[in-house]
């Protein structure tokens, strides 16, 4: 048996294997977030705000900082890949620039397909709907009209999409530059918890969370987190 060694807080393993290593950065604020409408992968826009262009320099700051003086057992990261929706190509531009990175585009993380509801508030779905939004979003096998996506829908693209990061091998870290539901399916199938429970994740504009992929599918959350608070403050062990 290997030693184990704790090192900013990693989880335990009991071999040598490195793992790839996924920053996920949610895009930063739009006109949609602040009217809470879903907006989904069915429309290209809207872009960034004022609000959402600082924000995502901010998670870009923050992403720098992995593998230098934050989690010094990462690697910096190497690779920046974005949903091809416009308010993640704008963040994921400016988080590659701040890195020193070009950036990809794949489809496979962008946002939900929420078909007819696309546009809508919570409001307007359920006053058009009534009684679809909340079991999509607490059993996760609902499908919007309209031929939109499940929670349960969502997961099994983003999990595919995670395999294929991870058959790369490691030791990498990779930047992907999605959104909400596509952050909290990411995480939720990292933890194999029931798509029904995903919701309960509270995944911020501009938020960095941050999975560690292994072979054997005991991956590791490493940390759920937004640009600015308090982040100045953590040491590096």
């Amino acid at each position: 048996m290997t030693s184990t060694t704790f090192v900013s807080g990693k989880g335990v393993r009991f071999d040598d294997e490195t793992p790839v290593t996924v920053v996920l950065v949610r895009h930063g604020q739009t006109e949609m977030t602040v009217a809470r409408g879903y907006s989904g992968s069915g429309e290209p826009g809207p872009s960034l705000d004022e609000t959402g262009r600082a924000q995502a320099r901010d998670a870009a700051a923050l992403v720098h900082r992995i593998g230098t003086d934050l989690w010094d057992d990462i690697a910096y990261p190497s690779q920046v890949i974005a949903s091809p929706m416009v308010r993640t190509q704008q963040t994921g531009q400016i988080v590659a620039e701040r890195l020193g990175l070009p950036f990809s585009v794949d489809a496979t993380f962008q946002e939900a397909n929420f078909g007819d509801w696309q546009g809508l508030t919570a409001e307007e779905i359920e006053a058009r709907w009534p009684g679809q939004l909340e079991p999509w979003h607490t059993l996760g096998l609902v499908r919007p009209a309209g031929g939109g996506e499940s929670v349960a829908d969502v997961g099994t693209r983003v999990r595919e999409g995670l395999v294929r990061l991870q058959q790369l091998g490691g030791p990498r870290t990779v930047v992907v530059v999605s959104h909400a539901v596509a952050i909290r399916a990411m995480l939720g199938v990292t933890m194999g918890a029931n798509p029904g429970s995903w919701s309960q994740l509270r995944v911020a504009p501009a938020s960095v969370s941050i999975v560690r992929l292994y072979s054997d599918r005991r991956d590791e959350i490493a940390v759920v987190g937004v640009p600015g608070e308090g982040w100045s403050q953590v040491p590096q062990h």
